[in-house]
């Protein structure tokens, strides 16, 4: 649980957990509780929740689900995630269909008790020894209680299987440079009111912990003095469970839950943050994307699995990835006029490498086809993600096959040269105003064409490999079949794919039908790299398994 303030990295300490116990022997899950009626992320604006991450089973979720697959290297599924809305969902059918058997359903106790039967359930699905369970929000918010209440409940039934960590902030104000314990105290005060005692406090703040501040802390909260863990600020959040280590989180956490260390597998993760650390070239990708701006601030949360994922490929290969947000409509001449955005463009060739993200809608839309026309002439290295390749095949269609008005109808119903439209499926659903969960969601197969870009970055990636098809449905017996995670509405449009391959553009991955582009890139004699998936290969990626095409990418951004 978390105290004081929102946003100061439970995500990642709880991840960072989840690796220890992982690493100590035992067979880990991780759990994600939302406090938001909305039934799934996935139609929360980015600017507002953060990335929607997305699940194989499809599921749309908070990013930090994210964050437990990178630091535990293992897919997760819908099992693991709750928000208000659907746990109160779950209860109302049930209600409906008399499980209850005619009592009177109330929040209390029949919701948290419905949390705890999800929980359960989700650690019996898995086999699981431990799981670790964060609750979004902070302590003592209204929203939040009934999540506390399972928590108390929970613990009560489960004595010593159960054990508390608050994530805390401590505020560092400069006039006196000591780190205020205040807050702290009562984020306790506020959990020891509705019945909850922290086992561990974390105490996040921008520099370590002091032994007095830990004395306070532990004397005011009736605490033992190494029960409170420093937190403190990193460069490198991969960095967070050896500090964690090194604290004695892991003893500590097993002591209290009464298990111990079958199998110490640690080393692996320490191999991977000293070759991190080691990293020395820098190499300067610009992000060309919208969702960026939250009042005053820059808001990296929206893309966060796409800067893991570079981060991830710089490491392998031996360099730290500098990214740099690059705000679409500074590229659009329809919001800032012709002359200017021309003269914007030309900071593109200030990079090494460019990326153009996922995204919907139709704010700087023309400023991500100029940036992608720009780096396709200019020959900058590019990777275009989900709307990115969309854009990438329309700038395509109107600069070299002279189509001028070739849209996405996602933003031109009209266009006389639809190269992008809706799923006929989605049509249908959106009619009806049915938008939740109802996209292209989860893995889905694509047949790699052997000799190309795409070929060459999967073919010694197993995990994405699908090892049996009926290669009937495929024209070569060499290509490639992997499965990569999916979410959109729109396509490329089948009707144009053999007029863009005739044209140079290079249709790489096909969905097994032959029908639904997957993978586009322009052939190595045009183009460096220019690379762009339908999918989101970012949402895959790994610390200690990158992403191939993100490997593909920076390799040639270093070159």
């Amino acid at each position: 649980m978390g105290g004081v303030m929102s946003g100061v990295g439970k995500g990642v300490a709880a991840s960072s957990i989840a690796r220890l116990l992982k690493d100590s022997g035992h067979k880990v899950t991780a759990f994600k509780i939302d406090p938001y009626v909305n039934v799934d992320a996935g139609t929360m604006n980015p600017t507002e929740h953060g990335e929607v991450f997305v699940l194989p089973d499809g599921t749309e979720c908070d990013q930090d689900m994210g964050n437990y697959e990178r630091f535990l290297d293992r897919d997760l599924s819908g099992e693991n995630y709750m928000t208000t809305g659907s746990i109160y969902r779950d209860v109302i059918e049930e209600e409906r269909s008399l499980k209850y058997k005619g009592k009177c359903v109330e929040v209390i106790p029949h919701i948290p008790l419905a949390i705890i039967k999800k929980i359960n359930h989700a650690l019996d699905v898995e086999d699981a020894d431990i799981g670790v369970i964060e609750i979004g929000g902070t302590v003592g918010e209204y929203q939040g209680f009934i999540f506390s209440e399972a928590a108390r409940m929970l613990r009560q039934k489960k004595r010593g299987d159960v054990a508390l960590v608050l994530v805390s902030y401590l505020p560092l104000l400069n006039k006196d440079n000591e780190l205020k314990t205040k807050p702290t105290q009562y984020a306790v005060r506020t959990l020891n009111s509705g019945g909850l005692q922290p086992d561990i406090i974390l105490a996040r703040s921008a520099l370590s912990l002091d032994k007095k501040r830990q004395e306070k802390i532990a004397f005011n909260c009736n605490m033992e003095k190494e029960s409170i863990i420093a937190a403190p600020d990193v460069s490198n959040i991969y960095e967070i469970p050896i500090n964690f280590k090194k604290a004695g989180l892991d003893s500590l956490l097993l002591k209290k839950l009464g298990l111990r260390v079958k199998k110490d597998t640690f080393s692996v993760w320490e191999k991977f943050v000293k070759k991190s650390q080691k990293a020395q070239k820098e190499v300067r990708v610009g992000v060309v994307g919208k969702y960026f701006s939250s009042g005053s601030f820059v808001l990296a949360d929206s893309y966060v699995s796409v800067i893991e994922a570079l981060k991830h490929a710089g490491f392998h290969l031996g360099a730290r990835v500098k990214l740099e947000w690059l705000n679409a409509a500074d590229f659009d001449p329809t919001e800032v006029g012709k002359e200017k955005a021309r003269k914007n463009l030309s900071v593109l060739s200030g990079y090494d490498g460019i990326i153009v993200p996922g995204g919907f809608g139709t704010r700087s839309i023309e400023g991500k086809i100029a940036a992608i026309e720009y780096v396709r002439k200019k020959k900058i290295p590019f990777l275009g993600l989900c709307y990115g390749m969309q854009l990438a095949v329309v700038e395509f269609a109107r600069h070299v096959l002279s189509f001028s008005d070739a849209h996405t109808t996602e933003v031109n119903e009209n266009t006389s040269h639809p190269f992008v439209d809706i799923l006929p499926e989605q049509k249908d659903v959106v009619s009806k105003e049915r938008y939740g969960g109802t996209m292209r969601l989860g893995v889905y197969p694509a047949v790699v064409k052997k000799g190309t870009h795409a070929y060459q970055a999967y073919r010694s990636a197993e995990r994405f490999h699908i090892p049996f098809v009926n290669r009937r449905e495929y024209s070569k017996k060499d290509d490639l079949v992997i499965s990569e995670r999916h979410r959109h509405r729109y396509e490329i449009n089948p009707e144009y794919l053999d007029l863009l391959e005739q044209k140079g553009l290079v249709i790489s991955g096909l969905s097994p039908s032959g029908r639904l582009a997957e993978i586009i890139e322009l052939p190595p004699k045009v183009h460096p790299f220019f690379v762009a998936t339908q999918f989101h290969p970012e949402l895959t990626s790994r610390p200690l398994s990158p992403h191939p095409l993100f490997v593909s990418f920076i390799k040639k951004v270093l070159s």
